[in-house]
């Protein structure tokens, strides 16, 4: 058989489509809807399908009531499964943010240079990369929760840890004597037992019980490290 005629013969189920044309008074246009009511959702209502209409403003106000709930299960820790199913790294951003402003200007800053440049990413490198350290042991051991969900609950935790270190430099504003120091160490003493307490309500119980030590022991010497950090702040003169 030649080449030609393979090809005829290739070609010969398309031959039809020569001869196909499409009226001019058939529609080309449509309209592709999804309904939101449909069978598929699961009886939930609209608004729980999609925020596509939602307003900005009501979109935001949404996210920041969740960040607050979240601040209480810290507050109030308990077996809640709130913190780890909806979790995000908001609030985690806002605090390390907050912790870090409020640490530059310490006297150990360099003289001459950016005194909030070494204390600034000081925070950033021991808070994210001790909670990866610290989710990384976690999942080793045999733990439940996912890497992102672990990060929520040790970036939250730092809230009390946050909230010492307002009281700190408010502290500070009146004297740096032996009564001043005192009373920084008993509210960092508090706040660090506080964060350590609240994160371990919620890592310890995704843990084998055999292991829980082991993953308590790394959460205690990462929120030591913070609370060292905040105690020994003093401001440069």
């Amino acid at each position: 058989m030649s080449a030609a005629a393979v090809a005829a013969d290739a070609s010969r189920p398309f031959a039809g489509l020569a001869s196909v044309s499409i009226p001019e008074d058939t529609p080309v246009e449509g309209d592709i809807s999804v309904p939101l009511n449909s069978s598929s959702s699961g009886g939930r209502d609209d608004d729980e399908m999609s925020t596509l209409d939602e307003p900005v403003k009501e979109t935001i106000l949404r996210d920041l009531r969740a960040v607050g709930k979240k601040f209480v299960h810290v507050l109030y820790p308990k077996q809640s499964s709130e913190l780890l199913r909806d979790w995000d790294l908001w609030g985690p951003l806002l605090l390390c943010v907050t912790l870090a402003l409020l640490l530059q200007g310490g006297a150990a800053s360099p003289p001459g240079g950016d005194q909030g440049g070494p204390q600034f990413a000081e925070v950033f490198v021991i808070v994210w990369f001790g909670s990866i350290i610290i989710t990384m042991n976690s999942k080793l051991l045999g733990g439940t929760l996912s890497f992102f969900q672990s990060l929520c609950v040790l970036g939250y935790c730092i809230m009390p840890l946050t909230a010492a270190m307002v009281v700190c430099r408010l502290v500070l504003l009146g004297s740096e004597g032996v009564v001043s120091f005192a009373v920084r160490l008993a509210v960092v003493a508090a706040s660090f037992g506080w964060s350590t307490f609240a994160s371990t309500a919620f890592l310890a119980g995704s843990q084998p019980p055999n292991r829980k030590g082991l993953v308590v022991y790394p959460v205690f010497l990462f929120y030591f490290v913070i609370g060292w950090m905040i105690l020994t702040f003093s401001p440069a003169q």
